[in-house]
């Protein structure tokens, strides 16, 4: 995988918007296929698949230096490595006990609360706002009867989902390229699998698992990640939260066209609604100075 180059990012607050876009796609398309491994190696079995060949391709691509770093610097990648960890093995526990639209549906939550508490615009509300109602009219058959515990697990991915916002921005900042991605999933590898083999067993190494498993890996986490936090040297915290709350509807069609699971014209209105809320933010993110992660 070659990554596009930071640069060319700051070029556009639009370019980095495409990026996230871009990874968001990957990522759900991705979910939906790890659906149908959950019967031969499980939710934990799959995190752990995902994340040890995700840090496999970005240690080669990449080849980080774990020279010179301080100690506020190793902090951060541990404690990015450790959420990136949870919010996966949390989410795929949730998605083993409810449909994915559900699931990201409420998981997105997490960032959107995020949106509003860091926010220092007044109109970040409004936004926030209109996507948290696109959010909710899309779970709007699933929320009576859920499986509590897989509401309570989608609920805790969320929030790791928004320390993994806090910390990408913190590992931007400190590490070069993608180099504290690559260290941060290694990281994150290596506390799943004792639970991945402990779990699943041999089958967790049986060719087609494992071939179906890098290639999960490459659309839910290497791809994704990469663009993510390439686009958070571009785009503020809030803009980049709101950004993600697209992920409800595009889980949904993924859904719709790998999972064969219908839409209806109430799901398309939930659509409509956040991609508005998106729209708004991308527009508010024009008129706002960059976060500023250059590394150089």
């Amino acid at each position: 995988m070659v990554a596009p180059s930071p640069a060319s990012v700051r070029q556009t607050p639009l370019g980095a918007s495409a990026l996230v876009m871009a990874g968001l796609i990957c990522q759900e398309v991705g979910a939906a296929f790890a659906v149908t491994l959950f019967p031969q190696v499980g939710a934990v079995g799959m995190v752990c698949l995902r994340l040890t060949f995700s840090a496999i391709i970005l240690l080669a691509v990449f080849r980080p230096s774990l020279r010179g770093r301080t100690r506020a610097d190793w902090m951060t990648v541990i404690g990015f490595g450790l959420v990136l960890a949870a919010m996966n093995v949390l989410f795929y526990l949730a998605l083993s006990r409810l449909y994915l639209g559900t699931t990201v549906t409420i998981e997105v939550l997490g960032p959107l609360i995020l949106s509003v508490v860091i926010s220092r615009r007044a109109s970040a509300w409004l936004w926030a706002v209109l996507a948290f109602a696109g959010v909710a009219l899309l779970g709007r058959g699933g929320f009576d009867g859920l499986d509590p515990i897989g509401v309570l697990l989608a609920l805790g991915a969320g929030t790791m989902w928004a320390g993994y916002i806090l910390l990408s921005e913190r590992t931007g900042r400190s590490f070069a390229r993608l180099d504290g991605l690559a260290i941060a999933m290694a990281i994150g590898a290596i506390v799943t699998l004792p639970f991945g083999i402990l779990s699943t067993g041999p089958a967790l190494f049986h060719p087609s698992v494992l071939l179906l498993g890098l290639a999960v890996a490459v659309l839910s986490s290497a791809i994704p990640y990469g663009l993510e936090l390439i686009a958070l040297r571009r785009l503020p915290a809030a803009t980049f939260s709101i950004l993600l709350s697209l992920a409800p509807a595009l889980a949904a069609v993924a859904g719709l066209v790998i999972l064969g699971q219908r839409l209806e014209i109430l799901d398309a209105a939930a659509i409509a609604l956040v991609v508005a809320a998106s729209i708004g933010a991308v527009r508010a993110a024009s008129r706002r100075a960059p976060i500023g992660l250059s590394t150089e």
